[in-house]
């Protein structure tokens, strides 16, 4: 009975270790196995380096070029990331060198900020241009008190304002309103953008906001801003390199 035991389980293991074999089978000229299969010992990768501007993804490309495979493509990602990548590789594959991250300070837009902290993001976030010193110029003069004077018609908006010691004076708030928020690389020209400035009624007081209004347009022209710049910062190591600059 022992015997008859031992076989059976002989049996039962043979018949584990047989499904576990992989099985290629061809069908009509192609090749299929029933499995997924994992390839070990592979080429290792280079852990790809973090920096956070355009100026050292430049310095690393022309100080590493014994790093750089035989064809390299600069991917602008978004206007705040750039990647270098390889060509096809092993099994067309893709090393990834070097990330480029902008810092970028985060306004939120379409979100309300009470009169103090409105008037220190704009001046944090913000290049200065005419428009945005009118409307500092707005939120920072808005006659306590007067909140119940705004009149809005969905599109201007109309508030009083002081302009002197005792002096008031009622404005149209200005719209729609053209501002360049700091959010790209340093290297890049800010762009310029237009805004609906709202100014809102609450407990506590006037609050303000800001609503983008080109429908994200802006991210187009900057991302093809950082093509241009590497192109010009690269001209000789695009070609001597092969480097492929997208966008």
């Amino acid at each position: 009975m022992m015997e008859g035991l031992r076989e059976a389980l002989q049996y039962i293991t043979g018949l584990k270790a047989e499904s576990m074999e992989p099985k290629i089978l061809e069908i009509n000229g192609d090749t299929y196995c029933d499995k997924q299969l994992t390839r070990y010992h592979r080429f290792p990768f280079a852990e790809a380096i973090n920096v956070n501007t355009l100026t050292a993804l430049v310095d690393y490309i022309k100080g590493k070029p014994d790093e750089l495979r035989d064809s390299m493509i600069l991917h602008v990602e978004s206007p705040t990331t750039v990647r270098l990548y390889s060509g096809l590789i092993n099994e067309r594959d893709r090393e990834s060198l070097i990330r480029t991250e902008a810092i970028v300070n985060e306004f939120h837009f379409d979100r309300p900020y009470d009169q103090e902290r409105f008037l220190i993001e704009l001046q944090a976030n913000f290049l200065e241009t005419p428009d945005l010193l009118t409307i500092m110029q707005v939120a920072g003069n808005i006659q306590a008190g007067t909140t119940a004077n705004y009149d809005d018609d969905g599109v201007s908006q109309k508030t009083t304002i002081k302009t002197g010691i005792a002096n008031k004076t009622d404005v149209i708030v200005p719209n729609p309103v053209k501002l360049r928020p700091y959010r790209t690389f340093a290297e890049i020209e800010q762009p310029e953008s237009s805004y609906v400035f709202r100014i809102m009624d609450t407990d506590r007081g006037p609050a303000f906001k800001l609503v983008e209004a080109d429908g994200g347009l802006w991210k187009n022209g900057t991302m093809q801003k950082i093509k241009e710049y590497l192109e010009y910062e690269l001209s000789e190591e695009l070609e001597k390199y092969h480097i492929t600059v997208i966008a």
